[in-house]
């Protein structure tokens, strides 16, 4: 996040797109609401009608896959009536001759046939973010998990800069993080490409820093991302796999996929709380221990470092991941003699400038947010304040791509996935009271779509797409379009994941979980 928790309280306007924070993030939601409450306005972009969009003045129900399209149709919108920020653009950013060529081929008439927006709602958005004074914009996966998901960022970010609506309090540009403490992994190295704090592994110095730091000689050589993971164990290549904190087997999309790529290993470590569908195929499981039963710190999505402090030991023979993965490096040959969190707190402190000058001492006083370079160093709640760190933000012109696999006359709906309130993502294993809530999945399916195959509530709906099928109670809601489903992913006997499409983003190899192609039928028990 460029901004604070606390500028979306206090902002004028917020522009959710491709985000349900009341169920993905209901904190924020609630942080969210409030604002709401205080006068801000709420534009909400979103396929399917969520408890957000019903709070918005204006919501925009685009086709799912068409983000680059609505984004420069906005921004076609905005420079035509002159409404950008004439005084940002000028002295802190380049390159908005490709911006215009591009978004010129996007009138809001071209738009609304690709997107399915109406004209006017889009001329309603464009002016209400560009004349809002300060306006943030917030994003999560439904903007990311798309083959066009680097493409996606890179447009919310060419129409924050020509808005002006970057670098001081209550606007921004703000990514909600999926999951707990995913910043901060990301943070101390977590990436398949860098050395904590984003130090980039192929850069000389940068690896001959912390092979001298760590006494070993390290490869500058860029590691694989998850999907290249699996690909390269159904080949052979990978013949072991270590996965904490993960149930891929049920997350991650193309289950099948996945599924014969744990398969095919010769052996497999999981570590985590709870005996997972991925666990299941483990050769050696090792019992983690949860935040309750740990010291440590946790990076929220406002790059906020926190303390978490041990409240009960951990229990039966579970461990903190720390200990584990140190007393396996000791045993494997290279020992990691560390007594307590804090010293390997002290250790990323050290390599990594932008947790340079907290510690353990400081954040027992207040949580800090990074960069944070010196001990004296206040932390940084807001981002690109003067100016970006390369100097000038270079706009980028980006063109619509329609998602790796739309609707044809074999399966012609659209399928889209995200989560739910009171699961998250897999606790239907594991928690009898969240069961309790919503114990089993329901596919929302819009009431002319049901009519249509004569279903009614009681039915059941098999879903089958190129890679699988699943049968799924059902929802019949208008808050679907016609022609969409949509489902979680929560429930082990409905592995909505089978379905989803293994395609990925180029750049982060981030797979397509918000569209894939699939036919309906009611089902009928053989």
């Amino acid at each position: 996040m460029t901004n604070s928790f606390k500028d979306i309280e206090h902002t004028n306007l917020i522009f959710l797109i491709g985000s349900n924070p009341t169920e993905a993030h209901p904190i924020l939601g609630v942080k969210m609401k409030k604002a709401i409450r205080n006068g801000a306005k709420l534009i909400v972009a979103d396929p399917r009608r969520t408890e957000m969009a019903d709070l918005a003045d204006i919501w925009l129900p685009l086709k799912p896959g068409t983000d680059i399209p609505l984004l420069n149709g906005i921004m076609h919108i905005i420079l035509k009536e002159g409404l950008w920020d004439k005084e940002f653009v000028e002295n802190r950013t380049e390159n908005l001759e490709e911006l215009k060529k591009t978004v010129e081929a996007y009138p809001p008439e071209k738009v609304a046939e690709i997107t399915g927006i109406h004209v006017e709602l889009l001329y309603q958005a464009a002016r209400l973010y560009a004349s809002t004074k300060d306006a943030s914009i917030s994003y999560t996966l439904g903007i990311t998990e798309h083959v066009t998901g680097t493409d996606n960022v890179i447009n919310i970010a060419n129409l924050a800069m020509l808005t002006g609506h970057l670098g001081r309090e209550n606007v921004g540009v703000n990514p909600l993080r999926g999951q707990n403490n995913v910043q901060g992994a990301c943070d101390v190295g977590g990436l398949p490409d860098v050395f904590p704090g984003y130090q980039k592994v192929f850069v000389p110095e940068i690896k001959e820093k912390f092979t001298k730091a760590w006494g070993v000689e390290l490869s500058g050589k860029l590691g694989l991302t998850i999907p290249q993971m699996f690909d390269q164990a159904i080949e052979g290549t990978i013949k072991g796999m270590y996965i904490m904190g993960e149930d891929p087997l049920l997350s991650d999309p193309d289950a099948s996929h996945v599924e014969r790529g744990l398969n095919s290993l010769e052996f497999l470590v999981v570590q985590d709380l709870f005996m997972t569908e991925t666990a299941k195929l483990a050769d050696v499981f090792l019992p983690a221990s949860s935040f309750a039963e740990k010291d440590g710190t946790f990076t929220n999505s406002e790059r906020r470092v926190q303390r978490v402090r041990k409240a009960i030991d951990s229990i039966g023979e579970s461990k903190p991941d720390w200990m584990i993965i140190s007393e396996l490096s000791t045993r494997m040959g290279y020992e990691m003699n560390y007594t307590h969190p804090s010293k390997i707190f002290e250790e990323i402190a050290k390599l990594t400038p932008i947790y340079a000058g907290i510690d353990y001492e400081r954040l027992e006083k207040k949580s800090l947010q990074w960069p944070c370079p010196t001990k004296d160093h206040p932390g940084t709640p807001i981002l690109h304040v003067g100016a970006f760190t390369k100097g000038k933000g270079t706009f980028k012109g980006v063109d619509h791509k329609p998602p790796a696999e739309v609707p044809d006359e074999e399966y012609p709906f659209y399928l889209s996935t995200g989560r739910r309130l009171y699961h998250y993502n897999v606790t239907t294993q594991y928690s009898e009271s969240l069961t309790e809530y919503h114990p089993d999945e329901l596919a929302m399916i819009h009431p002319k779509d049901a009519e249509k195959i004569q279903l009614s509530k009681e039915d059941k709906l098999k879903v089958t797409s190129r890679r699988g099928e699943v049968v799924t109670a059902i929802e019949i809601t208008d808050r679907v379009a016609e022609g969409t489903i949509w489902m979680s992913f929560h429930h082990k006997d409905v592995p909505t994941n089978v379905l989803t499409n293994g395609a990925f983003d180029p750049i982060t190899l981030t797979g397509e979980y918000k569209v894939a192609a699939v036919k309906i039928e009611k089902y009928r028990a053989e």
